[in-house]
């Protein structure tokens, strides 16, 4: 079987998609379908390129016990476009971003997290970095509940696809 690959995509790639990428990873091992997975992140701008997650999203993903200790910064690859099945942005910025650097035949893989969170009223993850530590709390649960709704529709569209 084909893997489904994700990639998940904010600014700097050190708080909201490594948040991400993590949180949909653990979602994807906890329904026992890492086999069928490719998981990932990426961020807009290059401005931490092989560094690990900041240390306040680290802390804050460990308390819901996920690890992201083995993660760095990269900056979004034009190959990704066609790598990738999904390319999630977590705000109107960076979707326009990968928007305008991508083909038209790859936009349609381009899609806003929060739409798979039909229930919340945001439709945007906030950028916690210059915030306090209630912000990375309520980016992990957007970035949760939207985890979940990603995974639903990802496989409810292989259930439709075959």
């Amino acid at each position: 079987m084909l893997k489904t690959k994700v990639l998940f995509v904010c600014l700097g790639n050190i708080c909201r998609s490594p948040m991400a990428e993590g949180t949909f990873r653990n979602a994807v091992e906890k329904a026992g379908l890492s086999d069928q997975f490719e998981i990932d992140s990426a961020g807009t701008s290059g401005w931490h390129i092989g560094e690990p997650p900041d240390g306040r999203t680290t802390q804050t993903a460990i308390t819901r016990g996920i690890d992201l200790s083995a993660q760095r910064s990269r900056k979004v690859r034009q190959s990704d476009f066609e790598d990738y099945d999904y390319i999630i942005a977590m705000d109107r910025d960076n979707f326009g971003s990968l928007m305008g650097t991508s083909s038209k035949g790859s936009q349609d893989r381009i899609r806003m997290f929060l739409e798979f969170a039909p229930k919340l009223s945001e439709t945007e993850v906030p950028d916690p970095y210059f915030g306090g530590q209630h912000g990375f709390d309520h980016v992990l649960d957007l970035v949760e509940e939207a985890s979940d709704g990603l995974l639903a529709h990802i496989m409810q569209d292989r259930n439709k696809h075959g």
